[in-house]
């Protein structure tokens, strides 16, 4: 065994041990969902012709409990997605990952995309495959001009790009942009008329939460005329949203069901999400806190247009998490046989002895993956250390929190930007 085969093993097992799959370890374990594989498939297949019908292809929403296996599956769902050609970000929920403030969700999303075949910065990495003189690059710019019902930044952009290709520091500019950074109207009038083109663009005022939505929808065209399938948002840990205020967890309902391709007015051709949530998370938040009725109440309180229009929204992405999460399936007792067998093979080749048979974990029908996993790995390390050791190995099992935390009340960027939002 070479050295470099040695050290993907150790990588694969030190990413076990600490319950955070890598490329390593899903490349070695494989995936033990194969009715959750067989859809996501599906709707990468289905990408091509909700490009073509200017429709949304809807995603996928699964439910596990904590060590069940959710991460590993996501990373399972990225990869096979990259083997198809499709550009992949896998975020995760968190303070700085707010799913109700898209310009965050959107910078989130360009920063953690992984470019099949590529290394450097994604969004650099697709600009610079663009072809101006390609049928694809052709349809993109008719489609951003004429067709795409987007802010007028976009296809001044775009044309900027192309006219001044040779411009590195408006190319650069432009690519920011694009990954999420403002830009003003000004800038991009400097822009057009160093040109010398008889072009005109109307660009004016666009919220901060609307520009961002539309660059979900100018980015994963984009990234089909550089020639790659189709663009895949993994979100994992979407539970978060239960620990947030009431009023953000009602915009975090709406948000959700936006990426999950159910609002008719909010198409994202050539997009496609698969959402990670804890399966006691409608329970707990949607039964028992009561947000079906508490969330939608809330935003309706506030009597604005756009709250109402909200409300309506939240109550249908609730519906969502309600009636069409994809529980995990448990691993039966084929499948755990085949997991340990195949962990015990990477331990071995990772540091090159035969790892001994080991007592397994009680099997029980709430023992998680994971328990399972770390459990093996534990008593191998030890035993390769000491083979007459006689480890005592104690299961706890952790519940998720669902507390309201105070230090996830972020502000959006659209209250920072224009001071239209109102206090929670």
């Amino acid at each position: 065994m070479d050295f470099n085969e040695q050290v993907s093993n150790r990588r694969a097992i030190e990413a076990l041990r600490n319950g955070v799959p890598n490329r390593d370890a899903v490349r070695a374990l494989g995936c033990n969902q194969p009715e959750i594989e067989q859809r996501f498939r599906q709707k990468l297949e289905n990408v091509k012709q909700a490009v073509e019908a200017g429709a949304n292809n809807e995603g996928l929403l699964i439910a596990g409990d904590f060590g069940a296996g959710k991460s590993h599956l996501l990373e399972y769902l990225t990869h096979l997605a990259l083997e198809k050609n499709f550009v992949c970000s896998k975020i995760v929920i968190s303070k700085e990952t707010p799913l109700f403030d898209p310009a965050k969700l959107y910078r989130a999303a360009v920063g953690a995309a992984f470019v099949p075949g590529k290394r450097g910065n994604a969004m650099t990495e697709i600009a610079t495959a663009l072809h101006f003189n390609s049928e694809p690059y052709a349809d993109l710019y008719k489609w951003a001009h004429t067709q795409s019902g987007l802010h007028a930044r976009f296809a001044a952009t775009l044309f900027l790009f192309e006219r001044m290709q040779n411009d590195p520091e408006v190319s650069n500019r432009i690519i920011r942009f694009w990954s999420g950074e403002k830009i003003g109207a000004g800038e991009i009038r400097r822009y057009l008329k160093a040109c010398r083109e008889p072009v005109t663009y109307k660009l004016d005022s666009i919220s901060a939460r609307e520009i961002a939505r539309q660059s979900f929808k100018f980015a994963s065209r984009l990234i089909i005329a550089a020639g790659y399938a189709g663009w895949v948002l993994l979100i994992d840990e979407a539970e978060l949203i239960g620990r947030y205020s009431l009023l953000q967890r009602g915009k975090s309902y709406g948000e959700f069901a936006r990426w999950m391709g159910r609002l008719e007015d909010a198409a994202y051709p050539g997009l496609t999400t698969v959402f990670a949530i804890t399966e006691d998370f409608q329970s707990i938040i949607l039964e028992e806190k009561d947000d079906f009725e508490k969330a939608p109440g809330r935003l309706r309180a506030r009597g604005t247009e756009s709250d109402l229009l909200l409300a309506g929204q939240a109550e249908r992405g609730m519906r969502i998490i309600q009636n069409e999460a994809i529980r995990l399936k448990s691993p039966d007792r084929e499948a755990l046989d085949e997991t340990y067998e195949k962990i015990r093979s990477i331990h071995a080749k990772a540091y090159g002895w035969n790892p001994p048979q080991v007592p397994t974990i009680e099997r029980m029908t709430t023992t998680r993956m994971r328990q399972y996993v770390k459990g093996w790995i534990t008593e191998w390390d030890l035993k390769r250390l000491d083979e007459t050791y006689k480890p005592d190995i104690e299961v706890e099992y952790i519940k998720q929190d669902y507390t309201e935390d105070k230090k996830l009340e972020v502000e959006t960027e659209e209250a920072s930007d224009n001071n239209d939002e109102r206090p929670s």
